[in-house]
Order: structure tokens, then sequence, then C-alpha cells
């Protein structure tokens, strides 16, 4: 049986996202629950994979397509590419995941010469019929064709004037459609072809390749979504928001996508085809004024959304048109929407009984909850009047930047300086504009709505956008803005308010948003239903209180190395490394002790009743020396009273002498404490000493101690006694005993295949997988951007291996550890505190691996709590279909 590449609205399998791509499932659903949609037909996802493969459109899915047009013209009773009422269709693309604006869109394929006098006879509106002639060689020209569109753009605008587009004539239009021709001719070669199968062919083609074009593969790499799916091709009969005052287009949303209020969001524009919409090339009307212009077609749209809304169970994104008074329904999705949006929507539907919890946490992506740590502007500043405050608030948040008025050039702008702020302030943004947003930190536009691209793309980044705002001019040619009759050149620092529309001259200070009441709710839902614990990565009182205030339950890696580098306590360390003898190292290390103690003490008193892991010093020595001349004199005055040549001389040559051609894997870690034991025998007395008198004020907290870069068991035999006996000895001089844990670092691969016999001896494994990336894959970390991200984008690695966990191969390492670490000591604790315990990817694998926490920064705390939540509930269903299908 031959394979079906094509399937129809009415008999496709709704379900199933993966052939016919959300959109096309999506119509099916619609259709299939009765609702008006004008009849169409898929091409599944498989056939662009073929296409793709191939590099050309197999014959057997161009026979399927042709006989699918077929069977549309007897449904409509119209004719495609004939000589009767011509049938009309567009060719959508739709991928299983949304990517709004990424992928191309063409209307009114089949329209030619003839078939433009046919439409007019059949319609008897000449204007309606040429405006949607011009449009089709416009977007064939630009989409199928390559052809630049600003070129059709300027013959726009020179014969519209200051017109609305919709003000040009029927006249005026002829004249335009014969002006497209020419530029069609000049750019192709060729003339616009009459014949409505070869529109469609070329047109599924473009499809398909959109798949592939640069900021389609942008939007995915940024948003995860796997290279290999392909995007369905959808190929619908088209109806008609251009044929007069009755008739119109509209996007709108369930509920807001910015704020995730309850009620029908969204715009129209009368007399327009959705394009004009989403483009925003005109600002279209506020959704409530429908009522007030078509009140039947209101009530009809709106009853229809709730429905929707309730059919699905989640916040809908709609596109309809009105067609001389009939609404039909184009496309529905789960819409895009920003952090606070997403959360509030979660917690709602719980409490209108929609939805249960669980599905309430899966709604709720990782990356909304990061947008919520997105600063706001600090209103406790004397704020300046805002330059304009009558923009949209497309995207709710604040940002700080330098003036962009060119896409390319903020690529290249932070390219050069990864750390540059920018604002993106343009007309409006079109998909080609996706680079620049990405680098940008906020977006402005001169133009567009709330469902504009700009507004759409930058709430599925989290970035703050205000949309239209009404005193914004561009010059591009001299690279200057002016906005509330102000002028700014491009570098000009403005910031911006995306939640309430304003901007403002010069750079405002900015804070964090606070945690507070749904969003509460749903972390605690999170920590319900997760099973990992959730620690934070913090070296001081100050981050060890923002963990906590983001829900840590404990401290997984304390670096106790960026305590040495404060100023008061540098001269004794590098006194301590200068020291020639083991009496002179100690008495230096007595200075320190006291520091330690208090900086100890300090994170006790902020995790009471949580565990704290302190990782022993761990970089080599040579990296708290200095280098430049001054400092070394510095040095020699501070530890020796005085500078000589002959003091000089010899500093500098024990400082060369202890450079490492490898630091990395050099003398550091477990291999400093084994040959200068002292160093590491003061922390431990500084840990059991804070614990101590920290219990006596009433902060009790469980120490872990952990030896970094072990890699063999025989290195902890040398470690571990020395260390027992210090904390021992430290307890009998209080006169006290505390709870406290012995472990190591798993950051050497030979430890993760020993990690049987190191059981023995540690009471717990913490994964440094920032290390053992590096040493599994031979990468290093400060040197591979030169080529990762091009690794990335030839598929050689899937993620960058430093951000997101390369689970087939440090993962097994990860696995394989575990495994035998519970069979050598079945209790033993596992965590992670690599960066990659922020990471939801990495955090799933980590649940699967049977790790008992995992450990980040703070402010990725709760990023991992709703990630942690959602590896548990992933799993459970997992086992469920297990069982189920072994029933």
């Amino acid at each position: 049986m031959s394979e079906t590449w094509v399937y129809d609205f009415e008999h496709a399998d709704k379900g199933n996202k993966a052939l016919l791509g959300g959109k096309g499932a999506n119509l099916a659903n619609m259709t299939q629950l009765g609702l008006p949609v004008p009849p169409g037909f898929t091409i599944t996802t498989e056939a662009c994979n073929a296409y793709n493969a191939a590099g050309t459109l197999l014959e057997t899915i161009w026979q399927q397509v042709c006989h699918a047009v077929n069977q549309l013209e007897k449904k409509t009773g119209k004719s495609f590419a004939g000589s009767g009422d011509p049938l009309l269709v567009s060719v959508r693309s739709g991928a299983k995941f949304s990517m709004p604006g990424m992928m191309d869109t063409i209307l009114n394929l089949g329209l030619n010469d003839n078939a433009v006098e046919v439409l007019t006879q059949k319609t008897g509106n000449p204007r309606f019929a040429r405006d949607s002639y011009r449009r089709l060689i416009q977007t064939f020209a630009d989409v199928a064709m390559g052809v630049d569109i600003r070129l059709f753009e300027n013959e726009l605008i020179a014969i519209r004037g200051e017109r609305q587009d919709y003000e040009i004539s029927a006249e005026e239009l002829d004249t335009l459609i014969e002006r497209y021709k020419g530029i069609y001719q000049k750019a192709t070669g060729s003339s616009f072809p009459q014949d409505g199968f070869e529109q469609l062919r070329l047109s599924v083609i473009a499809v398909f390749k959109s798949w592939n074009n640069p900021r389609a593969r942008t939007y995915r790499r940024e948003n995860a979504i796997p290279d290999d799916i392909g995007t369905a091709c959808n190929v619908q009969a088209m109806v008609f928001g251009n044929m007069g005052m009755t008739s119109g287009t509209g996007v709108c949303f369930s509920r807001n996508p910015a704020t995730g209020a309850k009620g029908v969001f969204g715009e129209f524009l009368i007399n327009a085809q959705g394009e004009d919409v989403v483009a925003g090339i005109r600002t279209p009307e506020h959704i409530d004024q429908l009522a007030q212009e078509m009140p039947e077609v209101a009530k009809q749209l709106f009853d229809t959304i709730e429905r929707l809304e309730h059919h699905f169970r989640d916040m809908q994104d709609i596109e309809f048109t009105v067609e001389e008074g009939k609404l039909y329904m184009l496309q529905t999705r789960s819409g895009k929407r920003t952090g606070a949006a997403a959360v509030n929507i979660a917690v709602d539907m719980v409490e209108e009984g929609l939805v249960g919890v669980e599905q309430a946490l899966m709604m709720v992506e990782p990356q909304h909850i990061n947008q919520l740590l997105h600063p706001q502007i600090d209103m406790s500043q004397a704020i300046p009047e805002p330059l304009d405050s009558s923009g949209l608030p497309a995207s709710p948040g604040a940002a700080v930047g330098r003036i962009v008025i060119d896409s390319h050039e903020a690529v290249k702008i932070c390219e050069a300086d990864p750390k540059a702020k920018l604002i993106l302030v343009r007309e409006e943004t079109t998909p080609d504009d996706i680079d620049g947003m990405i680098a940008c930190q906020g977006i402005v536009t001169a133009r567009g709505g709330m469902t504009s691209h700009a507004a759409v793309v930058a709430r599925g980044m989290g970035k703050p956008c205000i949309a239209s705002a009404p005193s914004l001019v561009i010059d591009e040619h001299k690279g200057s803005i002016t906005i509330g009759g102000k002028q700014f050149n491009s570098g000009d620092w403005i910031s911006m308010d995306g939640g309430r529309g304003t901007v403002y001259e010069g750079e405002l200070k900015l804070k964090q948003a606070e945690f507070t009441g749904k969003v509460g709710k749903l972390l605690g839902w999170a920590d319900a239903a997760r099973r990992l614990k959730v620690r934070a990565n913090a070296d001081n009182p100050r981050d060890s209180r923002q963990a906590v205030e983001f829900g840590a339950e404990g401290i997984g890696l304390t670096r106790t190395e960026h305590m040495f580098f404060e100023p008061e306590r540098l001269p004794h360390v590098r006194a301590m490394i200068l020291s020639d003898t083991e009496e002179e190292r100690r008495k230096h290390l007595d200075s320190i002790f006291e520091f330690q103690k208090e900086d100890f003490k300090g994170i006790f008193r902020e995790m009471t009743g949580k565990p704290v892991t302190i990782r022993l010093l761990d970089p080599p020595l040579h990296e708290f020396l200095p280098h430049d001349e001054q400092e070394i004199n510095d040095l020699i005055n501070e530890v020796f009273g005085g500078v000589t040549d002959e003091k000089r001389s010899e500093v500098k040559a024990r400082i060369e002498a202890m450079r490492e051609s490898n630091p990395m894997l050099g003398f550091r870690g477990c291999r400093l404490g084994i040959i200068y034991p002292e160093i590491n025998e003061m922390q431990v007395r500084a840990i059991i000493a804070a614990a101590i008198e920290a219990r006596r004020e009433g902060s009790e907290s469980i120490p872990e101690i952990m030896v970094p870069l072990i890699g063999a068991k025989s290195e902890l035999a040398k470690v571990e006694p020395v260390l027992r006996r210090v904390a021992s000895e430290t307890m009998e001089s209080y006169g006290e005993k505390i709870d406290y844990l012995f472990g190591t670092m798993i950051e050497v691969p030979r430890a993760a295949v020993t990690a049987d016999e190191i059981a023995e001896l540690a009471e717990f494994f913490s994964f440094g997988t920032n290390d053992l990336t590096q040493m599994g894959m031979g990468v290093s970390r400060d040197d591979a951007q030169r080529f990762l991200g091009h690794y990335v984008n030839m598929k050689i690695y899937r993620d960058d291996p430093f951000q997101s966990l390369d689970q087939e191969g440090i993962g097994k390492l990860v696995e394989m550890a575990c495994k035998l670490g519970r069979q050598a000591r079945p209790k033993i604790k596992l965590g992670v505190c690599g960066e990659h315990g922020g990471d939801p990817d990495s955090i799933d694998f980590f649940h699967r691996a049977g790790l008992d926490y995992v450990s980040c920064s703070p402010f990725r705390v709760p990023i991992a709590r709703l990630a942690a939540a959602q590896a548990e509930i992933r799993s459970r269903g997992a086992s469920a279909a297990a069982v189920s299908s072994t029933a």
C-alpha cells in the first residue's frame, strides 16, 4: 500500500501533531467539532522531510496534492485554475511546535489575469479582486521566488501616499499589478505564473524550504526544537476579509497573553487580510470594538473561543476572518504567553476546575519562571517624565540599553561585546529581525499591535516589548529616532517598561521581581509533586539568604577559594603559599582560620536546619599570586617587610615555578590537601567550629565536607582519616558533638568508573558536571567557544554540553557512578553541583538517573523546583504507559 502524504481536515487524525503539525491537527480538531472552518487538507511533516532528503517534491506527493485539490473543488463547487467560479487557496506552514512568524504563508493562490476578471464578475467588487491579486504577486514573489519585498512595498507606498491600503481604487490597483508584474519579470527572468497548479507546487516547495531558513533555524535553536521533525503544509480554501466594510480579519486570545487575565483579548481590522494584522502594517482595533461593528459575529466568535479553550484546556491563540458578515475560524493553537501570564493561567484554570494540578504544572515552562526573575524599573528612584507613555504594553518587564535601529547591527555589536545592552527600535519587526531581537534586551516599535510579530515573538522570548509607540519616528538614513519630540542617535541610552508601554530617556535603575501570590502557589504544588531536592550554590551569607527566599533546601556547593580572595585575607594566603616550611604555613593559616570560621558561620545562620556542602580548597595555588610588577612589589612588602632586588628575583622565580601548562589537570584539589594537609586541616577545623558556634546561637545546620578532584580511592584514603581526626579534635575542644558528612566530588572520569571503591569511604557524591564534561569530552570550557557554536549548528553536538548535559556520553558516566556507588553504600547521598543542576533537560536526566538533589545558582532555584516536578510527572506518565503496554 502506498504511503499517505495528504489528509483532509475531516478525516485526519486530529491528535497526531507529529504528522499533521500543530496547525493541521487543530484545523482537523475544529472541523470535526463542527466549527465554521474553510475546507482544506494537510501535506504531512513526513512529506517535508522527504522533500528535504530528496531535494525535490516527490511525484507521489504531488499526485496526492492534485487529487486533494480536486476533492476541494467538489466540496466548494468552485474551480481551481479553471474557467468557472475561482477556487483560491492559502498555503501555510505548521510544525508540531508553534513557531509564530518563522516560516512562510502565501494567500490567494489560483488567481491569474483571467481569474481576477471572473472574480470581479462573481463578486461585483473589482477593488477586492485586484487587491487580492496584487497581494498574491507580492507574497508569491517574496516567499516562493526570493524577490526583495521592498521593491513591491516601494511601489505600494508611491501609489498609496498617506492613505490606508483599502483606500486605493481598483484603477490604481490595476496600475500597481502591472508594476508588480514588471518587478517579478525583471527579478526572476520569467512572467508571473498563470497556471494555478504551478503556483501551488512552487508554494508547497517554498513552505518546505522555509523549514530551514535562517530565522526558523535560529528560533528552533533558541527554543530547543529539534531540526529533524519538519513542517506540515496546510492548503485551505480562501475566505476573504478584504471584501468590504462587512468583512475583516483578526487575531485574538482566550486570555490576555501578557498578564493571563481571563477574557477575550485581541485585535481586528475591517476590510483586510490576516497578514495586515500580524505584520503590523496597520494598527488594528481592539477586539471589543467588534461587538459594535458586527454584534452577531462578535457573539459567535466569543462563544467559539470559550468552547475551544474548554476543549483544549489551555489558553488559545485564534485567527479568524469575517467574509461579508460570516465568521470563519482559520487557526487555533496554544497561545504564546509571558511568564506571568503562564503562571496566572495555570493557577486560575485549576481554581476554575478546567485542569488538575499536575496538568497546570506541565502548562508552565521552566523558562516562564525565569522570565519572572527579570527586572522591573525601581520606582523608589526619581523617575523622569516618560518620553512616550501611550505605546501598547506588548510584553512586560523592563530593560535599559543603547538604541539600535538595525537588527544586523545589533548582532554585530553583541558579537564584539557579549555584555552590550541594547534596545531594538524599529518601525515594525519582521521574521528577519529574529537574530537582532535575541541580541537585544527589549524591543520598541512604531507600528503594530498586541498580536504583531514583535509582540508575539518578544513574549515567547520573555523580553519586554512596546508596540505602536505613537510619538516614535525613525530615520534609518540618519541613524536616529525621534520620540516624545526629542531626537536620539543610535547608541544613546533609553529605558523601557514593557508592562506599562512607557519609554524614558537615560539609564534607570532596575530591580528584581518578587515571588508572591500565584507564583508561590504554583511552586508549592511543584514542591509537593517532585522527588528531587533542590539546593543552591552559594559562597556567602547574602547568596545563601537569596537561595532560601527562592526555596532552596540547602547548599549544594560552597566554594571556599572565593573567600580566600577577600582583600583582608589575601596577604595571609599569599604569605602561606610562599612559606618555606610547614610551621610557617600553619602560622599563616592560623591567621586565616578566624576569617574562614566567620564565613561558614554566616552561611550556617542563613541555612538553619538545612545541609550545607562545603568544598575544600580546589584551585591551584598560583592563581592567588600576582604577576604584575607592582603587585609583586606590594606582595614582597606585605610578606617580607621590604623590597630588595634579591627578594624580588627570588619571589618572581617562585611564582614562575608555580605556573602550570594545564592547571585544570595540575596541582589542585585533593592533591593540595595530600601534599599540604595543613590547608585542609584548617578548613575542616573552621567548618566544625562554625557549626558548633552557630548551633549555640540557635542556627543548627548539617555540614557536608567535600574533597574535590578525587580520582582514586587511594587519594581519599590519604585525606579521610586526617580530616576526621581534625573534626573529632575540634569537637572535643568545644566539648560538643555535631553530625556531619564526609564525601567527594565526582568530576574525574576515573572516579566515575571506580565509584564503588570510592563509596567505601565517601558518604556522599556530588557530581561536578562542569569539569566532568571538560575531562570526559576533552573540551576546554574556556577555549571551546571558538568552535562550540559551529558544532551545535552542524549537529555534531546536540547542545552546548556546558549548558545542557551530554546525556549520551557524560550522562553514562553519571549513571555508572550512581549504580556503583549505591552497590557499595546503598544509602549514599547523590547530588549534582555543576550549573547543569539548573538546566531543565539536565534535571530531567538527573531525576531518571536517581540522584537525590540538584544544586544551581540561587536565581535558578525556582526553575529547578518546577523542572524537578515536571520530571516526576513525566516519569509517572512513562511508567503508566509502560504498564499499560504490557497489560
